[in-house]
């Protein structure tokens, strides 16, 4: 990380904070995801806790890696910096859906999904800009959690489009129903 931060320290210190900021948030959304849909009547939803929860799981551990990160290069894991102010305000909106009482599955699903796309987008950049400083080290951190990253949208997508399926087809018995009519 210290060749990374090597050109502007501060900057790098900024970008790590604003990552922190949204694993925070996104650390908050699973915790409300675990929650309602551990009240969900359907199996299918029930199944999907297992994967939330490990997914919920990889972003704390990618808080508490930011936060270490940002010590070990001397800045402060709760400082307000311009990027975590812009990121927290821009997360508003999601942890509105998600917080704030939405009860629908497809709901809440399609805000993770809005998420998780923002996630990848912000450690695919620290990746790139790993690449171009020629550090190995951040370049394999970042690529680990980015890989995680993109675990969770897989599976967030693949939910969001189920969802959406049996909300416009109907359930998948139905589904074949209708195209296979007697």
């Amino acid at each position: 990380m210290q060749r990374l931060a090597q050109g502007n320290k501060d900057k790098a210190i900024d970008l790590l904070n604003e990552r922190l900021t949204f694993e925070r948030a996104s650390v908050r959304l699973y915790d409300s995801m675990l929650e309602k849909i551990g009240r969900a009547a359907d199996p299918e939803l029930q199944g999907s806790l297992g994967q939330l929860r490990q997914s919920r799981d990889q972003e704390k551990e990618h808080e508490e890696w930011l936060e270490a990160q940002i010590r070990a290069l001397g800045g402060d894991a709760h400082a307000e910096t311009d990027r975590s102010r812009l990121i927290a305000l821009e997360s508003q909106g999601l942890e509105k859906v998600v917080l704030d009482g939405d009860q629908n599955p497809a709901h809440l699903f399609h805000a993770l999904l809005t998420a998780e796309l923002v996630d990848n987008a912000g450690w695919q950049l620290l990746l790139e800009l790993a690449d171009e400083a020629d550090d190995d080290e951040a370049r394999e951190a970042f690529r680990r959690r980015l890989h995680e990253e993109e675990e969770h949208l897989i599976f967030t997508r693949e939910v969001v489009e189920r969802l959406t399926r049996t909300e416009l087809l109907g359930s998948p018995a139905e589904v074949v129903a209708a195209a296979h009519p007697t």
